[in-house]
């Protein structure tokens, strides 16, 4: 349990596929310490090339894409990003 002077760091992945050592498509991250300001892509290359390598940054997963079965006829629909990952960490802050 995080001690009330730490602050949650939250890093959204979307991946290529379910499998969390796909490559990374899009990401966002919000700092709750308030160091970084909220990045949704800012940057040319992620943060992480899988979800994978983010687990072993010492990242938590906290919520992985539920796998949904597609309507016949939509199997190639693009309209969002199904594979969302949620990770977190949770930084001390310094409250002076």
């Amino acid at each position: 349990m995080p001690q009330p002077n730490h602050r949650q760091i939250v890093l959204v992945l979307y991946l290529r596929d379910s499998a969390l050592d796909s490559g990374v498509l899009a990401w966002a991250t919000y700092d709750g310490t308030g160091r970084t300001r909220h990045m949704a892509g800012d940057t040319e290359k992620p943060p992480y090339a899988s979800g994978l390598e983010a687990l072993k940054d010492g990242w938590r997963l906290i919520q992985a894409a539920p796998l949904v079965e597609h309507v016949p006829g939509n199997e190639f629909r693009t309209g969002y990003l199904k594979y969302e990952f949620f990770f977190e960490k949770w930084e001390a802050i310094d409250e002076a």
